[in-house]
Formats: C-alpha cells, sequence, structure tokens
C-alpha cells in the first residue's frame, strides 16, 4: 500500500494575508505565524529583507501566508502547519474566470443561514442559490477576492 502524501491547497491572490484573514474566521482556522522562522532567516543573511513585508504588525512572507486547522500538529520554529493547510500567493495576474476547484462549507440546513450571514460578515457576498433536489439547497459565495465557495 501507497504511503499517504502531505499536500495543501494553493489560492492565487491579490492580498494573501488579508484572504488568509478571511478564510482563516471563515473556517475556525489558525493563520500560520512564520516571524520566528523570519527572523531566522534574515539573521542568518538567508532571505532578503525585500521578501518580508508586515501584516498587522507581524513580520510575514512577502506575498505569502497561510492558514491551518488549530488541532493538527505544526513545526514551532517555523509556524508551518503539518496537516490540513491552505496557502495563499500573491499572483501578478487578476481574476477572470470560473474556479475549477472551489471549497464547500458544510454548515447543515439548520446553521446554513446563520453561516452565510457570518461569512457575509466577513466579506463573503452571495451569488445564487441553488437547489440540488434531495442533496437540499446551498448557496454560491464569493470570498473576498471573487473565488467562488459553496455553503452547504
Amino acid at each position: 500500500m501507497a504511503t499517504a502524501l502531505d499536500w495543501k491547497l494553493v489560492v492565487d491572490t491579490d492580498d494573501a494575508p488579508a484572504l488568509a484573514d478571511f478564510w482563516a474566521a471563515a473556517l475556525g482556522y489558525t493563520v500560520e505565524n512564520n516571524s520566528v522562522l523570519i527572523d531566522r532567516l534574515l539573521a542568518a543573511g538567508e532571505l532578503p529583507e525585500a521578501a518580508v513585508a508586515e501584516y498587522d504588525g507581524i513580520r510575514v512572507f512577502r506575498g505569502f501566508a497561510a492558514i491551518r486547522h488549530p488541532e493538527d500538529p505544526y513545526d514551532e520554529a517555523t509556524g508551518i502547519g503539518r496537516g490540513r493547510r491552505i496557502l495563499f500567493q500573491d499572483v501578478p495576474e487578476p481574476k477572470n474566470t470560473k474556479n475549477r476547484l472551489h471549497l464547500d462549507v458544510h454548515a447543515g440546513p439548520q446553521h446554513r443561514d446563520a453561516t452565510v450571514a457570518r461569512l457575509e460578515s466577513l466579506g463573503a457576498t452571495r451569488v445564487e442559490e441553488r437547489d440540488k433536489g434531495p442533496a437540499g439547497h446551498w448557496w454560491v459565495m464569493q470570498d473576498p477576492e471573487g473565488n467562488e465557495f459553496c455553503v452547504a
């Protein structure tokens, strides 16, 4: 039997730290803090100062941010998660077509409307309500950068 592979979902962004904040709040995840690693790399001369930015008073890798499930292990020396994580990376081109991959947020029928309202308060937008017969109905939404996701 093959060994399971480690993986992360990577999302192209215009503002990685801000979108990481949105998705961390939306999913109940933790934004990774890489400041100890960044300080170590800067002190050793292994990272140029131009590769670093400041966001909410914390040193971050310019153009990158990641979130991890709060119960999953992470490396305390680097802040990098070793489980369920999403990496956000800035790219120069804007989003211009429908996503080919998206997240589904499962709230359940009794919590769907409250979850949609909470996500809107974080900056998401409702796009369309859909009905899939026995599977129930769900909302297609967009995060603050226009990436589609569903709340079912």
